[in-house]
């Protein structure tokens, strides 16, 4: 459907601001569908975001500095998304041995296959939303990165 139709608008200020509406509206709504998806689990996108985080860097631990620079949404509390986590027994929370001030984050076993179970979900939910090609996709992936330059 197109963003004149979704928001009910019929003009934009210009061909640019459409542009901005359009991949607002279109992140917004990948993000709802995410969440939907993750809802069952009683997870948020922002919690699955840090356990894709951590298990990328599984083995090692990460300080909380670094999940936070990793974040999609950066404007989001990692430390009261990692406490949730560590509620629900995804995460632990070591203090560093070398640095006390340093607080070491890693994902659990429990973590681990949680990411294990439902990620075949989550790809198969986002493989229904494919609608472009995958030249379209990579042309799409360069006109974002060329955006943020």
């Amino acid at each position: 459907m197109k963003i004149e139709e979704e928001i009910k608008q019929e003009k934009f200020q210009d061909l640019f601001h459409k542009v901005v509406l359009n991949v607002r509206f279109t992140g917004n709504w990948f993000y709802n569908e995410i969440s939907r998806v993750l809802k069952p689990y009683g997870i948020s996108e922002e919690q699955y975001n840090v356990l894709r985080i951590l298990k990328g860097q599984y083995p090692n631990p990460s300080p909380l500095q670094l999940i936070s620079e990793r974040m999609i949404n950066r404007m989001s509390n990692a430390t009261r998304l990692v406490e949730k986590l560590r509620k629900n027994g995804l995460v632990s929370r070591e203090v560093c041995p070398e640095n006390r001030r340093k607080v070491d984050i890693l994902i659990t076993e429990k973590g681990l296959a949680f990411l294990k179970k439902v990620n075949p979900i989550l790809d198969s939910e986002i493989n229904k939303l494919n609608t472009l090609t995958h030249e379209e996709a990579e042309t799409l992936n360069l006109l974002l990165d060329k955006i943020r330059n």
